[in-house]
């Protein structure tokens, strides 16, 4: 038989095939002729398959009763917390020229379909015949027990024309509302077909993502999570559940009954194969590595030439000449071998409690022969005076070894608070909640930029929640607490600006230490690397930016970018991001600010927070290297120590551990590389380009 959907017609077109008769009208043929009624009835009169009348038969079957059209639709549903749905989902499909299919239910029978992260597959069959699909209906009921519905995307494919549409989707789907979703759906707001949808999606964003100031003076932050930013999985992110296995796991249970260390060698037996041994255990005492630290380690972006000794520093040339290898200061200075941190920001700072002591240190670095940068002269306080001496390599070995220890001390309450939470945590999260309230999914610069806010906001609230809260991690491992932390950071963001802090070629500029052949500071890996990557990131984001905005008008007509603009400078009283240095007044309306803003803020999310977070386990786990916590007080003069008087000032064994799993799970890579995105914006063929260059 002619299996063709119209199975019913069967043998009314054979009789007209085999008499020779001209075809009738579907409804008046099959009036005419009554079909047999059964199915061995109707083969018998049949032509063999094959045959001539066989052919005829089913091409006057097409001409008569239409053809079904089949359409293969792929759907997936997006990967967060009660993205699923119990709904029913229905679509239409769309060419330019006015045509549509009809409603279909897009349903497979026995089979749970749109579920977390799933990708479920359909074929709709229609009579209408579509050369394109330029645009799709999507829309759900609020049937099912659970019907919210997160969609990421709808791909449509014509097999016959073996051509595939994509309609990227990225909301929630809300009940009984028919969206209209053109191919590829990138388009200034200006030139969007659909602008009332549009902006009813953004009404409805501007809900969820409100700002808050959680402690005066920091970072505007999201007022509560919205379901978008939650964690799909939980576990990965469960800190204290990771900590109890990983503690289970490397049998250290004993440590969390506290009790000191009896010796150096007694610290490095905590390393087991469950944690295995951080690289500061081996070389932390080492003036080379002290140096390497400056430049290459979490915290590389405080070092800055020096042109002049500071005047409050307590050191003369005759003290420093033994470290110069025979060469005059001055000359020294005028080589460009010279460098110094000045941790002056912590003046004043408060600490958890009176017992602890921040210091406040001045110290200076002199490139040797090899080409390292080794320590020269440690002063632990700002202003000289006789009981703040200035150390150096020759004072006695653990006296020079404790000034090194607290210096780090300042250094790593800087780098946990500024470095790390405060620049590339807390104000990227004002800047994502900036860029979803005023970029609609739609906009070609939130596919460039919404890959790189992925669980950000997610991580701060785990993070301050567990880590940075009264009595928390930081109380307990961080001789400021988050009294001193909730300080720093206010500090710092008055100090941070964009087109700066947040630029990394104008960053080094200001400190001196930008230089392309390596001859400033030779060894500065950070910095070489860091800068073949960010004029990746540059040149990725220029490429992109002039792809959409080929004139003036198109960025100045530009309503969402301007409000976006808006809202990052707005200060946090007036209810923005209250941010420095934006290149923003009263209006975007060049390419150029649009490629600095947007390179900085990936920059900051990937190299810099990458850079700044993943070394915290070799760094911070074997408390000698690098201590965010000691007790007692710094040294007042240079008698001589030992290592009872190290031991003395170290964390005790239940601290260790906490400082020691906490850093290991910050450590872990917990997202792809960069350019590697886990979610796909981007569809435009010639912006997709751009991303595989």
């Amino acid at each position: 038989m002619i299996d063709d959907g119209c199975s019913s017609l069967v043998y009314d077109i054979w009789s007209c095939v085999l008499f020779r008769a001209a075809p009738l009208p579907t409804r008046q043929l099959c009036k005419t002729l009554r079909p047999p009624s059964s199915r061995a009835g109707r083969d018998c009169l049949l032509p063999p398959r094959g045959s001539y009348l066989y052919l005829r038969a089913r091409l006057c079957s097409t001409t008569m009763a239409g053809k079904s059209v089949q359409y293969k639709v792929v759907v997936k549903t997006g990967d967060k917390k009660r993205a699923g749905t119990d709904a029913n989902v229905q679509i239409i499909l769309h060419d330019a020229k006015g045509q549509k299919t009809k409603a279909a239910k897009l349903d497979n029978f026995l089979r749970d379909d749109f579920e977390r992260g799933q990708i479920d597959k359909f074929t709709v069959k229609d009579t209408v015949s579509l050369d394109e699909i330029h645009q799709i209906e999507l829309w759900r009921d609020d049937a099912g027990l659970y019907s919210d519905w997160f969609c990421d995307y709808v791909e449509v494919t014509i097999p016959r024309k073996n051509q595939e549409f994509v309609f990227p989707i990225y909301r929630w789907i809300r009940p009984e509302f028919h969206y209209e979703i053109q191919h590829l759906d990138t388009f200034l707001p200006q030139n969007d077909p659909h602008k009332a949808q549009r902006d009813m999606d953004l009404e409805d964003i501007k809900q969820k993502y409100q700002y808050t100031q959680r402690v005066p003076g920091l970072p505007c932050q999201v007022k509560a999570i919205p379901d978008d930013e939650q964690f799909s999985f939980d576990y990965k992110w469960n800190i204290a559940k990771r900590k109890l296995k990983m503690i289970a796991d490397s049998k250290l249970q004993l440590l969390t009954k506290g009790g000191k260390w009896e010796g150096i060698q007694d610290l490095t037996k905590v390393f087991t194969s469950a944690f295995g041994e951080p690289l500061g255990c081996k070389r932390w005492s080492n003036d080379i590595f002290f140096g390497w630290q400056r430049i290459n380690s979490m915290n590389h972006s405080l070092i800055e030439l020096c042109t002049e000794v500071p005047k409050k520093m307590g050191v003369t040339d005759v003290m420093l000449q033994p470290f110069l290898e025979g060469w005059p200061l001055h000359q020294v200075i005028e080589a460009k071998r010279l460098f110094m941190v000045d941790l002056e920001i912590l003046q004043g700072l408060p600490c958890k409690s009176e017992e602890y002591v921040c210091p406040v240190p001045i110290a200076l670095f002199f490139v040797n022969g090899d080409g390292r940068l080794v320590p020269i002269a440690i002063q632990l306080f700002q202003q000289k005076a006789d009981d703040n001496p200035v150390f150096l390599p020759t004072d006695p070995p653990y006296t020079w070894m404790m000034a090194k220890m607290w210096y780090n001390l300042a250094d790593a309450s800087f780098h946990q608070s500024i470095t790390h939470l405060g620049y590339t945590h807390l104000i990227m999260e004002g800047v994502c909640v900036a860029f979803h309230r005023n970029l609609s999914q739609s906009h070609p610069l939130f596919k460039l930029l919404a890959p790189h806010f992925l669980y950000l906001i997610a991580i701060n609230t785990r993070g301050l929640e567990l880590l940075v809260a009264p009595n928390g991690w930081v109380d307990k491992t961080m001789n400021i607490g988050i009294k001193g932390m909730f300080d720093l950071i206010a500090r710092g963001l008055n100090r941070w600006r964009m087109d700066v802090h947040g630029t990394l070629p104008e960053d080094l500029k200001r400190r001196g230490v930008y230089c392309l052949n390596g001859k400033v500071l030779p060894g500065y890996y950070y910095r070489d690397d860091a800068l073949l990557l960010y004029d990746a990131i540059k040149t990725y984001v220029t490429k992109y930016v002039n792809l959409y905005y080929d004139s003036q008008e198109k960025i100045e007509n530009d309503w969402e970018i301007q409000n976006f603009g808006r809202e990052l400078t707005l200060s946090r009283e007036e209810g923005g991001c209250g941010l420095l240095g934006v290149p923003f007044e009263d209006k975007f309306d060049k390419p150029e600010q649009l490629i600095m803003v947007f390179t900085s803020i990936i920059y900051t999310c990937s190299v810099a927070h990458a850079s700044t977070n993943f070394p915290q386990y070799d760094e911070y786990a074997f408390p000698p290297n690098y201590p965010a916590s000691m007790n007692g007080s710094p040294p007042k003069d240079k008698k001589p120590l030992t290592e009872e008087d190290i031991l003395a000032t170290l964390p005790d064994k239940k601290t260790t551990l906490d400082v020691m799993t906490v850093t290991k799970i910050l450590s872990d890579r917990g997202t792809n590389s960069l350019g590697n995105f886990e979610v796909q914006y981007i569809f435009d063929p010639d912006a997709k380009q751009i991303v595989q260059e």
